[in-house]
């Protein structure tokens, strides 16, 4: 999906069917140079595989892959550095925007991103994501949201649902005992150090063409120096979300986005305008 216009083409194809015989005209796409050729370890159906390959296609599309520097987080995309044709490091759990800050104040040169789940980011690291976004750090962070521990047994994350049932809510969330979800695009968009948040919901094509666009803005927003970017990304997890991989599109589509509206929370060059 979203793969550059010169490395496609066109083909045809026939399904036969009990209704009859039907032909599509389709796209093959190719991979990015920034992906590597290697088998995942996602679950079927997870969402990680692609906000991985937009970002492989947003780095070769801005010509950066020589000079693009990530920082894997600890949770299901901690082999992440497998992935990524381009050099990759690895942080203790939930300091990759530490890792991220000190990497880019050595080598301001490089384009520096951070990749973590919402137990990485919006538990165990806060105090690191909202001090680097406080401190306007000219990094870039993507937010994988599932709504849930994927990693370790689908326990209740910072980001699960009231009502939702995990291994430690199997009676479903409740805000008076466990507090409610925390909403990192509207914390994060209070602090005067960050330049750009986006939020979008990988519920379909159209929701992953709109992502294309947000990880390159924040790319973008790095490359001119601007402050601290951040996209947010509803992702589906059909293996704790106790889902399959359809109806698990679905619960982000329908459901996660009543308690996170996507949409862009900030935006400095509309601000400056």
């Amino acid at each position: 999906m979203g793969i550059r216009s010169e490395e496609t083409h066109n083909r045809t194809l026939t399904v036969r069917s009990p209704s009859g015989i039907h032909t599509f005209m389709g796209k093959k796409y190719s991979r990015p140079e920034a992906l590597r050729d290697v088998a995942t370890h996602y679950c079927a159906g997870c969402g990680h595989g692609i906000v991985h390959r937009v970002i492989a296609e947003a780095v070769d599309e801005l010509g950066i892959r020589t000079r693009t520097v990530g920082i894997a987080p600890v949770g299901c995309a901690v082999l992440a550095y497998d992935y990524f044709n381009f050099d990759v490091t690895e942080a203790a759990h939930g300091r990759t925007p530490a890792v991220a800050t000190g990497l880019k104040r050595a080598m301001p040169d490089r384009v520096i991103f951070s990749y973590q789940g919402d137990g990485d980011l919006a538990a165990i690291g806060t105090a690191e994501i909202v001090h680097a976004a406080n401190r306007g750090e000219n990094i870039t962070v993507f937010f994988v949201n599932n709504a849930v521990y994927g990693m370790t047994g689908g326990q209740m994350a910072p980001t699960s649902l009231l009502q939702q049932k995990t291994t430690t809510t199997p009676t479903g969330r409740n805000a008076a005992v466990h507090g409610s979800p925390i909403r990192v695009c509207e914390l994060l968009a209070t602090l005067d150090g960050v330049a750009y948040l986006e939020r979008v919901a990988l519920s379909s094509p159209k929701a992953v063409r709109k992502l294309k666009k947000a990880v390159t803005k924040a790319f973008r927003t790095q490359m001119d120096g601007q402050g601290f970017s951040l996209v947010e990304c509803l992702s589906s997890c059909p293996t704790y979300q106790r889902l399959s991989p359809t109806d698990a599109l679905s619960f982000v589509g329908d459901v996660m986005t009543k308690t996170f509206p996507p949409g862009i929370y900030k935006d400095w060059e509309k601000k400056d305008a």
